[in-house]
Parts: C-alpha cells; structure tokens; sequence
C-alpha cells in the first residue's frame, strides 16, 4: 500500500496537489476545490502536531471503518464527512493550498519519529498505518478533482 512516508509517493502527492488549481472541478460530492484543501488539511495536522487525544476513539468507527484506513481499496466516492470536518462557506483557495502543501512536507518530515499518539478517533496506529491513511485520505479528494 502507498504511504505518504515514501519518497516516490510524497513527491506524486506534492505534484497531484501542484495541479490544483481555482477551476478544478469536483467529479462527486458537494465540496469546492478550496473547501476540499481546507478539509485535507485537519487529519495531517492531527499526525503532525502528535497531542494526546481528549477520548479514546469511537468504538464504531473502529469496528467498521478503520481496517479500510490502510488497505489499497480506495474510498467510496460521497462517503459521509465528520461534521466538524465539514467547510460550510467558501475557502481562499492560495490561502489553504499553501497550507496543505505545508502540511504534507511536515508529515512527511515526521517519517522518523518515535512516538505516535492515537488517533483521536481511530485509536492507535502504527508509523506505517499514519503513513497510508494520510496518503489515502488525500489521494481520495485529489482523485475527487481530477488530480
């Protein structure tokens, strides 16, 4: 499976996001291009920033979703977004591009670390699951544009 932790697959997901562009047109699902980079940007920043999570994850979400994390299977189109997850008016696309680009090159960089905290919602993962569920979460809306 693809990790966002290899070289070769990093640099495809800098490139993909380089396509982007204010026109990008979405194949499915309601988000803009720049709600949708606003979006990606919140499960690399939770890798990235490593906090210990407020709750142990929810059970449901574990039993039914988090073996599809970090499989080679790629998302249903118009799965259902968190809510808190959700940008619910438009978003400055430079302005949240950089960002995630950012955001990529910072995971990335933590491809050494020791110590990962779980996932707020998932619970724990090892180096190699962060590694997939975050190229897989960005593949998924970098596929949803076209990219």
């Amino acid at each position: 499976m693809k990790s966002l932790f290899d070289e070769s697959v990093y640099s495809e997901v800098l490139a993909r996001i380089d396509n982007l562009d204010e026109n990008s047109k979405r194949q499915w699902g309601k988000m803009t291009v720049g709600q949708m980079v606003w979006h990606c940007q919140f499960p690399l920043a939770i890798a990235v920033k490593n906090k210990k999570p407020k709750t142990n994850g929810n059970l449901l979400a574990k039993l039914f979703f988090k073996n599809s994390l970090y499989n080679d299977k790629p998302f249903r189109k118009n799965l259902p977004t968190s809510p808190a997850l959700k940008a619910r008016e438009e978003k400055d696309f430079k302005v949240e591009l950089a960002k995630l680009r950012q955001l990529v090159i910072d995971f990335h960089n933590t491809r050494n670390r020791k110590t990962w905290n779980p996932h707020p919602m998932f619970g724990t993962f090892t180096p190699e699951q962060w590694g997939q569920l975050e190229y897989k979460h960005l593949d998924h809306h970098l596929r949803q544009f076209g990219v």
